[in-house]
């Protein structure tokens, strides 16, 4: 069986920023759209990003998964850039985009990129009313499992949530399908595990807990803003948790340039295999091959 290809980015966080409205920059927004003003525009840069997604156009992934983080401070104006910008990576079926803290930053907002982005979440199923996570998507031998960690926080915070109704949907998604030959991957933007207790995924121990019980044979998140591959306990075989840089950014601090990565997934007898391959923007501003890994 050929290998069925999907490509992972994240955290675009896209530049320029649209003007706010002064009635727009209060609390947590004034801080950061003074961050954004004094260091963070030099480093996340739209010509990077639109580099980083031609190149893997050309590498014809069968699907791609977007961690979230697709706007900056969720103000209205940035949402229809989003929505313009996520058509040139492709369309609904062929994408899946999850909001990261970003685009919920503001308790006046932290609904729009459910009703932005619907098409590019909303689960296989047909459902009476708004699209909601978990969701459920089908795409040859996966199943493309999404969560929302989104959730306002406090200025100098960037903490995600699941919350206890929507772990207890994972948990009946996972036992739902447990009997189909698939290959699971779930999407969500925090990482399982954090040292920073300002940006960490608040129930992290919980989704550790329910994913040791159930499984899945993949993880993708993003938030770190670097290269990152972890793994957590399953009930058979240890999981793959695996972040990438911010797909916007140049090389700073300890922070590395924009990158995405290809899983090539394929199955053999009763076992998965999947092996990654880390593309990266280099100095000369040219998108290579940096390594490859055997995760399966």
């Amino acid at each position: 069986m050929a290998a069925f290809t999907l490509a992972h980015l994240s955290d675009p966080h896209l530049a320029p920023l649209p003007r706010p409205r002064l009635a727009e920059l209060a609390g947590k927004r004034a801080l950061g759209y003074l961050n954004w003003t004094r260091n963070r525009y030099k480093y996340h840069r739209r010509d990077i990003l639109d580099l980083l997604v031609s190149d893997l156009h050309t590498q014809m992934p069968d699907q791609i998964a977007v961690t979230g983080d697709l706007v900056n401070f969720a103000l209205e104006s940035e949402f229809p850039l989003a929505q313009a910008w996520l058509k040139t990576v492709g369309p609904p079926d062929k994408v899946t985009a999850i909001p990261g803290n970003h685009d919920a930053y503001v308790r006046s907002t932290r609904l729009r990129f459910a009703e932005s982005f619907a098409a590019y979440f909303g689960g296989d199923a047909p459902q009476e009313g708004p699209a909601t996570f978990p969701s459920l998507r089908r795409r040859g031998p996966l199943a493309l499992i999404s969560l929302s960690s989104a959730v306002p926080s406090g200025p100098f915070m960037a903490t995600g949530r699941l919350g206890s109704a929507q772990l207890a949907a994972l948990e009946q998604l996972l036992q739902s399908i447990a009997h189909e030959q698939l290959f699971r991957v779930l999407l969500v933007h925090h990482p399982l595990r954090s040292a920073n207790r300002m940006k960490r995924l608040t129930d992290a121990k919980d989704l550790i807990a329910l994913l040791a019980r159930h499984g899945v044979e993949l993880i993708l998140h993003g938030h770190d803003h670097v290269h990152s591959t972890i793994w957590i306990d399953g009930p058979e075989r240890k999981i793959p948790t695996v972040g990438v840089p911010s797909a916007s950014s140049i090389a700073h601090g300890h922070y590395p340039a924009a990158a995405y990565n290809i899983f090539a997934i394929s199955r053999a007898g009763n076992h998965w295999r999947c092996d990654m391959t880390v593309r990266s923007v280099n100095d000369a501003l040219r998108v290579r091959e940096i390594r490859q890994v055997r995760l399966l």
